[in-house]
């Protein structure tokens, strides 16, 4: 995120001397992307950062995925991965449930009681949207307080972790790009700023407010686990370092690079006469892949409009929609309601379902809340998916004859795809 950040304690000039009171020596950090050719910080360390006095092998969570084969879309309740009381001993790192992936993204899944391990994802940028409850999510560069409804941005290789702070249990719903994940180019000047024409602002991010010390005179080792490129499933593989002291030991960082929230309840919908397409919801994007969310929001004004999506086929596209909050009458009779995935493949046609088409016209407003990613490479089912695939999906748009013609009912017309 291109604007500046200074926290804490840092020198005058960089790459210069940076002494504590006492005159020891603080060690510089760069963290920087793309080869020292993109967004950088500098965090300045007690301790050597990169010290590791013991490694092992992390037994990461199933990351084997199967095709979606034969085609077809698919409804997946997340709700029911997690049952009963389950979640009290679950955290939101060890035990994310993969639902969905690619070469270029992967959607996992967790409903969380417990703190996680330190971690870093040494493979891409995490986009990690809190769906209910409250956490801490403790990071190198200082804490941030997340709850219901916040996207987390964690930049790759950012050493954090996970502690729910709430009665409730933790849902978070993780995207894990292979790639950086950046607000779209479209809504960003040449030198980085938000336009004004973009539908949020720096004024709507939240980042650390201060460095995190609290652990730092923790007695060592700490272990730091890894997702990192390796021998296993899809390429993925993770190791645990031991290292010997604790890694929140950061006096001061300033910098480009670092993690924040926004809060969807922030993003400012765009709108118009006739429907508008996806890419005016979209937040955030990586290498292949775009994230969007749908808000309550007035919907189209013409006098002729249909508020609810035309059909349309992804040509180039697999689209997964997690429905959130609100009212999904564009779903109605297919069982989808807070907590499920739609999945529509690439090659498949599309859109509201029986009766919803006809019931949209006149609506002027939606109530609803959803988390969309857009792929531009086919996506496989994780195990989470599989188990908690409805099976019947595919079959929800086959009309029922004995239904009621809705051509005139004005109630709410939902406005997801």
């Amino acid at each position: 995120m291109a604007h500046y950040q200074r926290i804490g304690d840092v020198p005058p000039k960089r790459h210069t001397q940076h002494r504590a009171e006492d005159g020891t020596l603080y060690f510089e950090e760069l963290m920087g992307e793309e080869g020292f050719s993109s967004d950088s910080s500098l965090l300045y360390h007690r301790h050597l950062p990169s010290a590791v006095v013991e490694a092992r092998e992390w037994d990461l969570p199933d990351q084997a995925t199967t095709p979606n084969h034969p085609l077809v879309p698919r409804h997946l309740a997340l709700h029911d991965l997690f049952p009963g009381d389950d979640w009290t001993s679950v955290d939101a790192v060890t035990g994310r449930r993969l639902v969905l992936g690619n070469g270029d993204v992967r959607i996992s899944y967790a409903v969380c009681g417990a703190p996680s391990p330190l971690y870093r994802n040494g493979i891409g940028d995490e986009c990690v949207y809190v769906e209910s409850g409250t956490a801490l999510v403790e990071t190198v560069f200082g804490a941030l307080e997340v709850g219901q409804g916040d996207y987390v941005i964690l930049p790759r290789a950012t050493t954090h972790r996970w502690v729910p702070t709430g009665r409730d249990p933790l849902r978070v719903y993780a995207i894990e790009a292979n790639s950086h994940i950046t607000p779209p180019k479209r809504y960003l000047s040449r030198f980085g700023q938000l336009l004004e024409h973009a539908p949020y602002c720096e004024r709507d991010l939240r980042t650390p407010s201060a460095p995190l010390l609290a652990d730092a005179g923790t007695a060592g080792p700490v272990e730091v686990f890894i997702k990192h490129r390796g021998p296993g499933a899809n390429g993925l593989a993770g190791t645990v370092h031991v290292v010997p002291q604790h890694p929140f030991d950061v006096v001061g960082w300033d910098g480009c690079l670092y993690p924040y929230v926004f809060n969807i309840a922030d993003f400012e919908p765009i709108t118009g006469r006739v429907h508008q397409p996806p890419p005016v919801h979209q937040v955030f994007e990586g290498h292949n892949f775009v994230i969007c969310n749908f808000v309550p929001r007035k919907v189209d004004y013409h006098p002729l409009s249909i508020p609810v999506p035309y059909y349309h086929s992804n040509v180039d596209s697999d689209e997964v929609m997690f429905y959130v909050g609100g009212d999904y009458e564009a779903r109605k009779g297919s069982g989808i309601g807070p907590g499920s995935i739609s999945l529509h493949p690439g090659g498949h046609a599309h859109g509201p379902q029986p009766g919803a088409y006809e019931r949209s016209i006149g609506v002027e407003f939606f109530d609803e809340l959803a988390v969309m990613v857009d792929t531009f490479r086919p996506l496989e089912l994780g195990e989470g998916g599989l188990a908690c695939d409805d099976g019947v999906y595919v079959t929800s748009w086959v009309r029922n004859d004995t239904s009621t013609d809705a051509s005139t009912d004005t109630s709410n017309g939902g406005g997801a795809s």
